[in-house]
């Protein structure tokens, strides 16, 4: 039996497709034979792409050559031009398996290679001790506005996920009972109405009664910066706990949403994990009411 690298030879050797013309054959072949080792299932999908390609060069008055047909730019016309009718998916696969071969045989033309830039990555969520900790840490403050204003960022961050742009914005007046469970109404760029999660009602209605129609985060006006850094700079006490963070005070209710919706479940069993298919989907689907979000999202004791 030959080995994979000796087959894909045959392969390649062998390959004279009765729909393709000369010109396009001997092209594929003389790139693809560049691109080894090979096994022979990728050395065909290779020089049915390199051939596809090729037919639209020639079509298009370039020269069956490397150097004309695997520049990136001709890539991405037969991309978006030659396969306009093909589906997204061999739209994808084509451009990847083009640009692998353009790589190997005309490395030049895809100087300088992009630096790859690191991803945005959550925070680790706080633990129930930690959280507990923090507001042990409010309880203890010296006046009533840097405890008020402490526990607001804490069960605004942690117990309706708001980010420091959010909290820019939400006065105590924002915050009210309805629906059985406890909102915030979110101003600014992402304007929303949140549910805070139930074991925060307390001290996040105390907070916000507290400070009326001031800003929860301190400030005069809602164009402010860093207020969040200016919350937990006034700190007094807890050497012993690490900096607060708001990052991970949100990355705490989405670690407790994610669990109570069984979104763990819904990605094993559909063999996630990221999906945009996914996101699309969410997109067609209904808001739910706010009572309903009240409920769903810990709001309150109730149950679906």
């Amino acid at each position: 039996m030959l080995d994979p690298s000796s087959a894909a030879a045959v392969v390649l050797e062998s390959w004279t497709p009765r729909n393709r013309g000369r010109e396009e054959v001997e092209f594929a072949k003389s790139v693809v034979a560049m691109c080894g080792p090979l096994t022979p299932t990728r050395c065909r999908t290779l020089l049915w792409s390199c051939a596809a390609l090729a037919r639209f060069g020639v079509g298009i008055g370039l020269e069956p050559v490397p150097t004309s047909l695997l520049r990136p730019s001709v890539i991405e016309r037969f991309v978006v031009v030659g396969l306009a009718s093909a589906t997204a998916t061999r739209r994808r696969d084509l451009r990847t398996n083009l640009r692998h071969v353009a790589r190997k045989v005309v490395p030049d033309l895809f100087e300088p290679v992009p630096a790859r830039l690191s991803r945005s990555r959550a925070k680790a969520p706080y633990s129930p001790g930690e959280i507990a900790a923090y507001l042990a840490l409010c309880d203890a403050q010296p006046s009533a506005a840097r405890r008020l204003r402490l526990q607001a960022l804490i069960c605004l961050g942690a117990g309706a996920g708001l980010n420091g742009a959010d909290l820019r914005h939400v006065r105590g007046s924002d915050v009210a009972a309805a629906h059985g469970g406890v909102l915030v109404s979110v101003e600014g760029r992402c304007a929303r109405v949140v549910p805070v999660l139930t074991p925060y009602h307390r001290r996040v209605l105390e907070s916000a009664r507290g400070l009326g129609e001031d800003y929860l985060c301190g400030g005069r006006v809602a164009s402010r910066h860093n207020v969040t850094n200016t919350v937990v700079d006034s700190v007094s006490g807890g050497r012993d706990l690490a900096r607060l963070e708001v990052a991970r005070l949100r990355a705490t209710w989405l670690s407790t949403q994610a669990e109570r919706l069984g979104l763990r479940g819904l990605f094993a069993a559909a063999g996630f994990s990221f999906s945009q298919q996914l996101c699309d989907l969410v997109e067609r689907l209904p808001t739910p009411d706010e009572g309903k979000l009240v409920v769903l999202l810990g709001g309150s004791a109730e149950r679906l």
